[in-house]
């Protein structure tokens, strides 16, 4: 037994040496197809589970919402966990909880259950990601190099999320709704003992204790700002009672757990990394292209079903170009980023995706395929550019005992910029769509005000009346829905603008001057941690490095599951998102 594990620590301290650092991304690699295939394989599986379960309409909303609110909550909470016990630990525990998580979400006899194991893979997945992209670090000290395993990880990201909806789809079409989260444990099977043979073990700053209130209170706030913000992106009244004291008592928290961050000599997450403009700007990049982008997405894909009447496994397949362009454009980031620098690189990544929202706004309510395509081909490049130079500049910037912190801050940045996205863009869309039916000849007004609710409802309140105020119902609806859908694009450009002249803060060039001294982790990667020269005319200042999470993660589901998905009553095979406010 000592020589197995004498053997396998050898093998980890050989991993950072050389060429093993590349077998040791592509494990970390299958960790975030992982995450990624968990994000977006239960849309499709949506209808099947409300037909065999049976949930109510708050359970089956909390089937969908459970796994990214208590994922985000407790990204910090892992995440300096990690730093201070050991990054592989913590992931290998991940490994380990999602596995049997999803066994269990695979034979849940009623909602509860799998409630239940959703929220456990919201734990595995929070322990998973941060773990990964601080060992992600460890391994390649050496930013230039560290840039192209980060645009190799955004292309598995893209992959992951655009093959998450059809892989649901075909398990569906020839096993039951459970087969979807039984693919995680041939996954695990095989990464946690080549996890535990390959991954090096690392840790950060272990002065002082772990604040473990200040984790709790970071979680508890967090959980009641993101569960917040999802009650308004799923229609909820803003001034509701849960919605409002949601958000009043996680923001109450966030402001403690700043506080009591400030005054620790040993704080959790080291808040003075905000002073640095190229980090804070980083991150209102990051919260701003998903604020931009995800609700946009969600709606894009009911245009696809309701209004041109695309099939589920239709609508994936169109969406399909902007996942290749998304995984091109992390292939290309570390070319891009040295070659153009930060500010040029963001600037540009959101102007080409401001250019795809309003080439998009042709759409009407007739199929044009060739206009998609290129709409949504500029928008995966361009979102993925974004996100891929936002990160890196932001993690560049934490220190190296804080590399886990400043994953979770990333994560964390990308899920709430998700949720406001969807919350913020749904209520736009709701606004310019809902007094299209106001005035309908032959509907009643309170037929009316129900097909205000969505374009599905609409469909099926027409369907009700039937004759001639059933189609014209019907009509009215498609015209309003595709209006809303109009002035949502050009809300989400403007957005985009901001963003790029927000990125004129970033620096100008990539500095690539040294890898940070005193790398903690094995000898083989303390050698690999050498400084690596400077190119000519590039200003360094020693500067810490770090790897990005899942920018590309975006196709269809977005990063975080689309808040508000009520009973699917709409399209065969789909679940709607309703957009009311």
């Amino acid at each position: 037994m000592s020589g197995t594990t004498t053997a396998a620590a050898r093998c980890r301290r050989e991993t950072g040496a050389g060429a093993n650092r590349w077998v040791v991304l592509f494990v970390l690699c299958v960790s975030l197809l992982l995450v990624a295939l968990d994000a977006t394989v239960l849309h499709v599986a949506v209808p099947a589970v409300t037909e065999d379960l049976k949930p109510g309409a708050i359970e089956l909303l909390w089937i969908v919402d459970v796994y990214p609110l208590v994922c985000a909550s407790l990204l910090i909470l892992f995440g300096t966990l990690g730093d201070r016990i050991g990054r592989r630990r913590v992931l290998l525990l991940g490994y380990a909880l999602f596995g049997v998580a999803s066994g269990i979400a695979a034979f849940s006899g009623n909602a509860q259950l799998l409630i239940g194991a959703r929220a456990l893979l919201g734990i595995g997945g929070a322990m998973i990601m941060p773990a990964t992209l601080s060992i992600l670090r460890e391994v390649f000290p050496d930013r230039r190099e560290r840039a192209l395993a980060i645009g190799i990880w955004s292309a598995v990201a893209a992959v992951g999320a655009a093959v998450g909806p059809l892989l649901g789809g075909f398990l569906l079409e020839h096993f039951w709704w459970g087969s979807v989260f039984l693919v995680n444990i041939p996954l695990m099977i095989v990464s946690l003992p080549v996890g535990r043979l390959l991954l090096p073990e690392s840790h950060g700053d272990r002065d002082g204790p772990w604040d473990v209130v200040g984790a709790l209170m970071a979680a508890a706030g967090l959980f009641g700002v993101v569960l917040g913000v999802k009650r308004l992106g799923g229609g909820e009244a803003p001034f509701g009672p849960l919605t409002l004291g949601s958000l009043l008592v996680g923001a109450v928290l966030m402001a403690a757990f700043v506080r009591r961050q400030r005054r620790r000599a040993h704080p959790l997450v080291d808040l003075r990394m905000f002073a640095r403009p190229a980090f804070s700007t980083s991150v209102g990049c990051i919260v701003l292209a998903m604020l931009a982008l995800v609700g946009l997405e969600l709606i894009a894909a009911q245009y696809l079903q309701l209004v041109l009447g695309l099939s589920p496994l239709q609508t994936g397949l169109r969406l399909l170009p902007l996942t290749i362009a998304a995984m091109a454009a992390g292939l290309a980031g570390a070319k891009l980023l040295r070659r153009f620098g930060p500010r040029a690189m963001v600037s540009f990544g959101f102007c080409l995706t401001a250019a795809a929202v309003v080439t998009l706004i042709a759409m009407g309510g007739n199929d044009n395929a060739g206009l998609l395509l290129f709409g949504f081909v500029l928008l995966g490049f361009g979102l993925e550019t974004t996100l891929f130079g936002a990160y890196e500049s932001m993690l560049s910037e934490a220190p190296q005992a804080q590399s886990g912190g400043a994953a979770a801050i990333g994560e964390t940045s990308y899920q709430l910029g998700a949720g406001i996205g969807i919350a913020l863009l749904g209520s736009v869309m709701n606004a310019a769509y809902a007094p299209g039916l106001s005035s309908v000849p032959g509907v009643p007004d309170a037929d009316a005000k129900a097909a205000g609710h969505s374009l599905g409802e609409a469909y099926q309140v027409a369907d009700r009346l039937g004759g001639v105020s059933g189609r014209a119902l019907r009509h009215a609806a498609r015209d309003s829905f595709v209006h809303g859908l109009h002035v949502t694009l050009l809300v989400s450009a403007g957005l985009l603008l901001l963003g790029a002249v927000m990125a004129l803060r970033l620096p100008r060039v990539m500095d690539c001057g040294t890898a940070e001294a005193g790398t903690t982790g094995t000898p083989a990667q303390a050698a690999n941690a050498a400084p690596v020269p400077a190119p000519a005319g590039v200003r360094t200042h020693g500067g810490a490095t770090g790897a990005i999470p899942a920018p590309g993660a975006v196709p269809l589901s977005a990063a975080p599951d689309p808040a508000g998905i009520p009973a699917p009553r709409d399209v065969p095979g789909t679940a709607e998102t309703r957009v009311s406010a």
